[in-house]
């Protein structure tokens, strides 16, 4: 599967700083310092309805991730997946009554358009969970043979307590992680589990269903976990630097994959941190699928809205708070863009430098993008009153915005 072409980011002068993020699993802020090439993981779409603007808001972090490391003169190594089978998706091709394949596709392809329009920079690996079933049945095939799976009616469950760290990125107690595990995705009340958490490492073919050879498993297709796990362990290995998603990924998503690679490599742990964007709100609910409550990047395109004032919009709240998405949002975002844009179209202004610098600071720590906004409304300001003598100012204060920010000015 191929990702979305990418956007240049402008080189800046000077040099970067290390990132310090909050990392859930020991909720505290960690500096992170990778070797040349910077490893992260985040977890992908399900492709039935893309891409709303929770969806942007925690790509855009991760986003920012890349930005501040490439900027410290890393390589970034960064992977994404696409859960391009799961009874979300198959759901909605039968209430819709389309192919399940053409559905995944044509949601990709919009996703694709989206992220390129909000200048997202791409993964260099983009995998679908159908092409890694190949890399997945074997994983599942050694947690079996190792004790730490078990069948149950030809369907394989991951036994939790076979990973003495299980519980150690959420830290929620077992009443928490059954109701969380029964709201998305698990089923705790099956009969027949050793454990009620234990979640689904292959499911058995299904009349009606697609299904893929699975070896010794039989026919059947993945567990949601164990997808993600495959990708990760064949193209980043374990103890890579950020793994990354939305924060409804906390429990059992994230907390499920750690336990699945840590049993399988007896390493831990499987990230060295654990970064969690926060949800967007419509009307006063959570932005999602389900609900329907959503606001599309597409739908705001075609409406003629410009890419850079919806990541502006995105830009304007911290990565980790829940916030609520109203048209108040958008039209300060619109207006501020107005304002930046006219203020580096002047042929001189005050000196950039020290912009630059405070945008690094402001994103090194903890990705604090309202921070960096502030900075540069500073800038602007001063363009705007007062103006300059320093010709190269505009272009420099342009750059960094695009090259730390993404906004393209």
């Amino acid at each position: 599967m191929h990702a979305w072409p990418a956007s240049e980011v402008p080189a800046l002068t000077g040099q970067g700083r290390d990132l310090r993020i909050h990392d859930t699993a020991t909720g505290a802020l960690v500096t992170l310092d990778p070797g040349p090439v910077a490893r992260i993981y985040v977890c992908g779409i399900t492709p039935y309805d893309a891409t709303h603007m929770g969806h942007a808001a925690t790509y855009n972090a991760f986003d920012l991730v890349q930005r501040v490391w490439l900027d410290t003169k890393r390589q970034v190594h960064y992977v994404q997946n696409v859960t391009d089978v799961d009874d979300p998706l198959l759901e909605r091709a039968v209430r819709d009554g389309i192919d399940w394949v053409g559905l995944a596709e044509k949601e990709t392809a919009l996703f694709r358009e989206d992220m390129t329009a909000l200048r997202m920079l791409p993964p260099k690996h983009y995998i679908g969970a159908v092409e890694a079933i190949p890399g997945i049945v074997p994983l599942v095939e050694r947690l079996r043979d190792a004790g730490a799976a078990y069948e149950l009616e030809g369907d394989v469950y991951f036994s939790v307590e076979a990973d003495p760290n299980f519980g150690k990125v959420s830290h929620l107690d077992a009443a928490a992680m059954r109701l969380l595990s029964a709201e998305r995705g698990g089923d705790p009340d099956r009969a027949g589990k050793k454990n009620p958490l234990d979640p689904m490492l292959w499911m058995a073919a299904r009349e009606g269903e697609p299904s893929w050879d699975g070896g010794s498993l039989g026919r059947g297709r993945p567990g949601w976990h164990i997808e993600c796990v495959a990708i990760a362990l064949d193209h980043l290995g374990m103890g890579f630097d950020v793994q990354g998603g939305g924060s409804d990924l906390v429990f059992p998503h994230h907390e499920m994959g750690a336990s699945h690679a840590q049993v399988l490599t007896g390493e831990f742990p499987m990230a060295k941190a654990y970064v969690h964007a926060g949800m967007v709100a419509l009307d006063g609910e959570k932005m999602s699928k389900s609900k329907g409550n959503l606001v599309f990047v597409s739908a705001l395109r075609r409406a003629g809205v410009d890419p850079a004032a919806i990541r502006l919009a995105l830009l304007a709240h911290h990565y980790r708070d829940n916030w609520e998405w109203t048209d108040q949002v958008l039209a300060d975002a619109v207006a501020r863009l107005g304002r930046w844009r006219a203020a580096v179209s002047r042929p001189d202004g005050p000196s950039a430098d020290a912009l630059v610098e405070e945008l690094r600071e402001a994103l090194a720590n903890d990705l604090d993008a309202p921070a960096a906004l502030a900075a540069v409304d500073r800038w602007a300001a001063l363009q705007t009153e007062r103006g300059g003598t320093d010709e190269g100012a505009p272009g420099v204060a342009s750059r960094a915005v695009d090259a730390l920010l993404g906004v393209a000015l």
